[in-house]
């Protein structure tokens, strides 16, 4: 079996396949060998998210994100045209949050990007179903781009990366910062970059945010990685800064509203078959692992389109891009939106109770993060029982004392307050996924809620849009 297209000839139901025998290479990476270089916990998962909202806290990221380069005289080209993105205030002093979709509007998948000039080119960091689409387009398409693929550290040949990655986080982030940076810490502007000296090493830094404060994500020489690393901790050490382990750093998405990994919307039309044939039967896209309450035959009801992610205000139309006929009317019509599910604290008391009692047997709800699929789908419906939505990701958050889910839901049902009902749990009692145990599905109710639920990431967002 040689690429992702004979793999789905050879299923009869490839929906079946991707929901019952599949195990993502993101399941196999992070609960295997990500335990020996990033530990679960370093205190514990409910301190280290308390401490994002109350002191500060360093995540480490140099080892879960594969990372693109592309460089050469139509690497702009190639991009831009990929993308919905704007590269009209292109520069290298400013990041962006780089997008890409297919023929009909599906999206494909989203990283963060950096331009260091032309010599240099752009460095795509993390998503592999858009950096394989970047390449698949760059080799194929006449483009004059020389590109470079650095896997996930449990991919490498060696365990090692090119660059270390860090997250600090916390009301605490900037002081720490400034004390720990020669000269202090300069004015960046949100997903805007510039370059630091911490312990005699040269850092380049993203002001960014991923748990409700303006942190900043700062990166360099894999070499630098423990200099740079215990000089911010010995900084940050009377401002109460803990380092967060893997437990903590997955669940934070619930607080930023960030949807990570949906499935990339190419194993339908002809328009992708080319590509699928250049995927392998080993890619990430052919070991996608879906799982949830959400069972349809028809594979785009897995699909997201940018309104439905919270990208609508990505999207410009200031150049000619793919998908963008697609996307246009899309954003015209009827549409799903982001939102955040608040789950009813009454109902998720009755899952619990379900483990200890007799009767039925729900499933399990772990925490901080409550999914098993990847990407999972839960389905959500009206009260009338029609389905009006897709939630992704779920978990729970001490901040706010809630469990949570993010999701993409009909407009008509999105005004915050509205009540929905999740459904809880797999079809038939559970698929095979040796994970997911035997259970009874039940329903959930849930409060629609603003993305990002968290009022302290909401004013973060509004002040930077």
């Amino acid at each position: 079996m040689k690429s992702l297209q004979a793999l789905m000839d050879s299923k009869p139901d490839f929906v079946d396949y991707l929901y019952n025998d599949t195990i993502s290479q993101y399941h196999k990476s992070r609960t295997g060998l990500f335990a020996t270089l990033i530990a679960p916990e370093y205190t514990n998962w409910k301190d280290e998210q308390r401490a994002w909202r109350e002191s500060a806290v360093l995540f480490d990221q140099s080892h879960h994100m594969p990372v693109l380069t592309v460089k050469g005289p139509d690497a702009r080209k190639l991009l831009e045209y990929l993308s919905p993105c704007s590269f009209a205030n292109l520069s290298t002093n400013r990041g962006k949050q780089y997008i890409a979709y297919t023929e009909r509007g599906h999206h494909v998948g989203d990283c963060v990007l950096h331009y260091y000039g032309e010599r240099d080119g752009f460095e795509l960091i993390s998503g592999m179903p858009v950096l394989n689409w970047i390449r698949f387009h760059g080799e194929t398409g006449g483009y004059d781009v020389e590109i470079g693929f650095e896997p996930t550290t449990p991919y490498t040949k060696d365990g090692k990366r090119q660059k270390y990655r860090f997250e600090i986080e916390g009301p605490n982030a900037r002081a720490i910062l400034d004390e720990v940076c020669e000269g202090g810490f300069p004015e960046i502007k949100f997903f805007h970059t510039d370059y630091v000296t911490i312990a005699g090493c040269r850092v380049h830094v993203l002001r960014h945010g991923m748990a409700g404060h303006a942190g900043a994500e700062i990166s360099g020489p894999y070499a630098d990685m423990d200099r740079v690393r215990d000089a911010i901790m010995a900084a940050g050490e009377k401002y109460g800064i803990l380092r967060s382990g893997t437990r903590t750093y997955y669940s934070t998405p619930l607080e930023n509203a960030w949807i990570p990994y949906p499935l990339p919307g190419i194993y339908t039309g002809e328009e992708n078959r080319a590509y699928r044939e250049w995927l392998p039967a080993d890619s990430w896209e052919a070991n996608m692992q879906l799982g949830g309450s959400l069972y349809s035959k028809n594979i785009e009801d897995y699909y997201w389109t940018p309104s439905a992610l919270g990208y609508e205000k990505l999207v410009k139309f200031d150049h000619d891009f793919i998908g963008r006929d697609a996307i246009e009317a899309g954003l015209k019509g009827p549409r799903r939106v982001k939102r955040v599910l608040e789950w009813n604290r009454e109902d998720v008391m009755r899952v619990l109770r379900s483990q200890f009692e007799d009767g039925p047997l729900y499933k399990s709800i772990e925490m901080p993060t409550a999914y098993w699929g990847w990407p999972q789908a839960d389905e959500i419906l009206s009260g009338g029982g029609a389905r009006v939505g897709m939630s992704q990701y779920c978990g729970y958050n001490i901040n706010e004392r809630s469990l949570l889910s993010l999701c993409g839901i009909d407009e008509e049902h999105a005004t915050p307050g509205t009540e929905v009902l999740l459904t809880w749990g797999e079809v038939g009692g559970g698929s095979r996924k040796p994970h997911v145990e035997r259970h009874e599905q039940t329903q959930i109710r849930a409060r629609v809620c603003e993305a990002p639920y968290s009022k302290v990431a909401r004013e973060k967002l509004r002040a930077v849009i």
